[in-house]
């Protein structure tokens, strides 16, 4: 918990990391609490109010189904940030091991992994999203487990990179010396060593995951009506954008602000977690 506390004191001494900490805070607190802070049900349709203007009923507007527009953000905050960090959870953990295995063994383990990595980033990634979800049936679960499974290999990379620098460090050979296992070392040595490359890189895949989301939903492979997630709310914006202009422009303010506090808050962890720099706080 102190060094936790020492985190946040680091982060907060920085005003981009402080911007960061607050709108990620914003964002989980309103997606947590959605039930509670919703003025109105997220589905429930109430036609003669539909496409109605912002107003001091509904701050936000009504879509083309009298639906609120303010409840349904807060509910597609849940499903798409719970989207962002499933997919970025099974990304790192599958990154992390591929290249925690690559770095650590090298020699024919290396080769074999990396040039599975290379094969794979040479796919084009959002057709392969299109294709497995469009044949399946579109789903959160399906669109988290396709974005996950399709993100790891850039995390392999920077895991296998880092663990290859440690492997050589004097305390791995004393511990090669005394007879401990591969697997022993590299989870207890190892691992814990390039545990803050992980957690910058899954912080900043977050914001990632959520803008390939919304672009999923968008275009009518991601989250299906009448669950709400901030690409949905984009989508049916794009019927009349001039006419209901307040549908896709508070759905798109919720992305473009999500993404700025990930990317704010992943640039000022690499800092603060990186002790190769100077621009850690202190």
């Amino acid at each position: 918990m102190s060094s936790f506390k020492i985190l946040i004191s680091k982060l907060w001494k920085s005003s981009s990391g402080r911007i960061g900490l607050i709108l990620v805070a914003l964002f989980f607190i309103l997606a947590v609490g959605a039930p509670l802070l919703s003025p109105y049900d997220p589905v429930k349709q109430n036609l003669i109010l539909r496409s109605s203007p912002p107003s001091f009923s509904h701050l936000f507007g009504t879509d083309l189904f009298g639906r609120d527009i303010l409840s349904r953000l807060l509910y597609g905050a849940r499903v798409s940030i719970g989207i962002g960090l499933g997919s970025a959870f099974l990304a790192v953990f599958l990154g992390s091991a591929v290249g925690l295995a690559a770095g650590f063994l090298r020699g024919r383990t290396d080769s074999i992994l990396m040039r599975i990595v290379d094969l794979l980033l040479g796919f084009p990634k959002f057709f392969i999203l299109l294709l497995v979800v469009g044949l399946g049936s579109p789903s959160i679960w399906l669109t988290a487990s396709v974005l996950g499974a399709l993100s790891w290999m850039e995390i392999a990379r920077v895991v296998r990179g880092e663990v290859i620098l440690i492997r050589e460090m004097n305390y791995v050979k004393a511990a090669t010396a005394l007879g401990l296992s591969p697997m022993n070392i590299a989870l207890r040595y190892v691992l814990p060593n390039v545990s803050g490359s992980i957690i910058v890189s899954a912080t900043l895949l977050i914001g990632t995951m959520i803008l390939v989301e919304a672009s999923l939903s968008y275009l009518g492979f991601g989250v299906q009506p009448p669950d709400a997630s901030w690409g949905t709310i984009m989508n049916q914006g794009r019927i009349d954008p001039i006419g209901t202009w307040w549908i896709s422009v508070s759905a798109g303010l919720a992305i473009i602000l999500s993404l700025i506090g990930f990317n704010l808050l992943g640039d000022s962890l690499r800092d603060v977690l990186d002790p190769r720099t100077e621009n850690a706080q202190s």
